[in-house]
Formats: structure tokens, C-alpha cells, sequence
């Protein structure tokens, strides 16, 4: 693949910062912390069996267990209700494992970054792989639309891509050029909507294939998750340091986060109806439709160097996400009752009907990024570092 262009490899030097050096030089857990049982905030911890596993993508899987995409390891992890983890290795070494979701025929299905393939696993741990049309297509995030095919993001050929249960592919180029196409999710309005992270937009695309794009505040807002929720796709801003809603009709509005070292990184819908994110600072943050925020902290005194990363609904009702660094899978409990070690903030009111957009806050820090050292190696292999 030929070099990218100057101005995207600065634009993803300055999003990317974590070494691969320091990331190797941080272990894994080795045994479950547990901060409380039984209200709602109360997070219980589970290392994952191999050592640098640094788990990414998660999802609930068919067999009431919750599914891992293990970046480090070659591997997709399933791990129970109360913290039993079985590794399956993957076929083809290095493929970099990123997102992962329940979809056809019972199976689960994750991107594998590094020989552009889509791949599939029983929950048996039968693993099939299918290449997409072309290398250098950087797969990341991936759902299951209306359509009950498999869509996911093209990074590396900046496109949507659609497959069919049977490996059938066709993928729809982003009219915004090098936009760094991340997460994606199937929307209410039965499209499929997804960040993008370089070019600060988000997009929407149909089942037909026609994609609408709309801006966020600034082209460094860097969206990355995304899911649906109560009145429209919810999304994480961590260059605007907040959590955003944006309507069917494109009409975007903004929640701030009340600390700027929150680094908000993935989101999705919880069992209460709010919506659940994480926070790479070491919290678990919670926002109410009306915008009322509540954090959670992972336990720990370094809970930041865990890095809460991907997060996701689990089978048993409760909020469960990926320390991408501690090599452990955390619970948070969500049902309603009394919490703890909490912080509850009031609901701001600051709108952007679309399509306007506004500067960065003066002296606004560029967030360091911390990304699955897979899709750093990943992205140095390609020259985009």
C-alpha cells in the first residue's frame, strides 16, 4: 500500500502516542479485585489467563458468556458470569484481533486487523476466517445490521464494508478522504452509524449503501465509540472531552465530562437505559438521557495504567468492558440501588444543531490516545506511524 498522506500520518502521530515498549513492560493481572457486591457501581475484576493478552473488542455472546478479542494474544477469550476464562488461538499469527460481535447463526464475529479478514467463532471454539477483496484494509469495528449481514470499518481503505454469513463482501468508499473510519453501529433508523476518528465526523450509512457525513465541533474531536440509545447514537468525543447524542436528522449535542484527564474512549447502552462508557483515566462513567453524568472507579490506586477500554452489556445485566493493560475484563454492577465511590454531576445544556461546529476550548489538551498495541504495531507496519 503506498504511504499515506503527510497530513494523516501527523494527524495519527498525534492521536497515537502509547509505545509498544512501555505497553510490553506492564503485566497482567494475576488475581480478582472486588470493590462491594450488590450496588449499582461496585466493580469486580477478572484476569484473563495469558500473560500481555491486552483485551480490546468485547461483546455478549449466545451462551450467556461475554467474548474477548485478546490484541495481544492471537486470541478469543470467553469468559462466564463469574470469571472462568477458555482462550481459543486463532489460525493466522498476528492477526491483531479488535472488535468482536454476537451475529449469524449463533457465532461470533471480530475484525483481524493485520491480513484484512473477518473472522468467525462458534461458541464451540470452531474459528473460521474470511479474507476481504483486498490487503491493507485495516478491519476495526464491526455490528450486525437490520440486514442480519456483518458491516465494519475499513480503516486502512477508508470505506464501510458489508459481508454476508457466507463471506460475500462489498465494501462503499467514505466520501471524506483518509477519515479513519472506527467503530460502527446499527442506529434505530435501521442505518449503520460510525466515527470518524481522524476527520471528526460522523458518518451514517444505509443498507443501500449511501453515506451522509456529519461534523463534529473540530477535526480534532477524534469520535471513536458509538451505540444506540435513548433518542438516537450516542457517541464519545475525547478531543472535546465528551459524550454526544446525535438525532436521525443529524442534530448533535454535547455532553461535557467533568474531568479533562478522562480520555472517554467506547460506549453503549446499559440494562437501566442510560448509557455506560469508559473512561481510560481509570472510571466507568454513566450518563442519563437528560445528560446527568456519573463516574465510577475501577479499583486499585493505579487504575489508570489499567486503561478500561472496550465495554459492552453483558448476558447477566450488567456493564462489563476490557482494562486493556491490566490484561482483565471488569463487571460494574448496573442495576438500580445505592452506589458508592460515585460522583453524580447535574446535566449540561450545550447543543450543536447540525451542521454547525466551533473551535476547540482554548489551551485544550490533545488527549493521548491509548489504542491496542496490535493496532499500533499494525499501523507502524503500514508506514501510518
Amino acid at each position: 500500500m503506498p504511504h499515506p498522506p503527510k497530513t494523516l500520518r501527523r494527524s495519527l502521530r498525534a492521536l497515537l502516542t502509547v509505545s509498544l515498549g512501555a505497553l510490553l513492560a506492564l503485566a497482567a493481572a494475576t488475581a480478582p479485585a472486588q470493590a462491594g457486591a450488590g450496588r449499582v457501581g461496585d466493580v469486580t475484576e477478572f484476569p484473563l489467563t495469558t500473560p500481555d493478552s491486552f483485551p480490546a473488542g468485547i461483546t455478549a455472546g449466545p451462551d450467556r458468556a461475554v467474548w474477548v478479542a485478546e490484541d495481544g494474544a492471537n486470541r478469543i477469550a470467553r469468559v462466564t458470569h463469574d470469571g472462568k476464562v477458555t482462550e481459543y488461538p486463532l489460525p493466522t499469527p498476528d492477526s491483531f484481533p479488535q472488535n468482536i460481535v454476537a451475529g449469524p447463526g449463533r457465532a461470533l464475529w471480530f475484525t483481524e486487523g493485520l491480513p484484512s479478514k473477518i473472522g468467525r467463532i462458534t461458541t464451540k471454539g470452531r474459528v473460521t476466517e474470511y479474507p476481504l477483496p483486498g490487503p491493507d484494509r485495516l478491519p476495526l469495528g464491526i455490528t450486525v445490521g437490520g440486514d442480519h449481514a456483518l458491516w465494519f470499518t475499513e480503516a486502512g481503505a477508508n470505506a464501510i464494508g458489508r459481508m454476508t454469513s457466507d463471506g460475500k463482501v462489498t465494501e462503499y468508499p467514505i466520501p471524506t478522504p483518509d477519515s479513519f473510519p472506527y467503530y460502527i453501529a446499527t442506529g434505530p433508523d435501521g442505518s449503520l452509524w460510525f466515527t470518524e476518528q481522524i476527520a471528526g465526523k460522523i458518518g451514517r450509512i444505509s443498507l443501500t449503501g449511501k453515506i451522509t457525513e456529519y461534523p463534529l465541533a473540530s477535526d480534532t474531536s477524534f469520535p471513536s465509540g458509538i451505540a444506540a440509545g435513548p433518542g438516537g447514537m450516542w457517541f464519545t468525543a475525547d478531543g472535546l472531552g465528551s459524550v454526544g447524542r446525535i438525532t436521525p436528522r443529524g442534530e448533535i449535542k454535547l455532553f461535557p465530562l467533568p474531568a479533562p484527564d478522562s480520555l472517554v474512549y467506547d460506549i453503549t447502552r446499559g440494562p437501566d437505559g442510560h448509557m455506560w462508557f469508559t473512561e481510560q483515566a481509570g472510571r466507568i462513567g454513566r450518563i442519563s438521557r437528560s445528560g446527568a453524568i456519573t463516574e465510577y472507579d475501577v479499583p486499585g490506586p493505579a487504575a489508570a495504567d489499567k486503561v478500561a477500554f472496550n465495554i459492552t452489556t453483558g448476558p447477566d445485566r450488567n456493564i462489563w468492558f476490557t482494562e486493556l493493560l491490566a490484561g482483565a475484563v471488569g463487571r460494574v454492577q448496573a442495576l438500580p440501588g445505592r452506589g458508592s465511590g460515585h460522583t453524580t454531576l447535574p446535566a449540561p445544556a450545550k447543543t450543536l444543531p447540525f451542521p454547525a461546529r466551533r473551535t476547540a476550548p482554548a489551551g485544550h489538551r490533545t488527549p493521548a490516545y491509548r489504542l491496542a498495541p496490535g493496532l499500533e504495531r499494525l499501523l507502524h507496519a503500514k508506514g501510518l506511524r
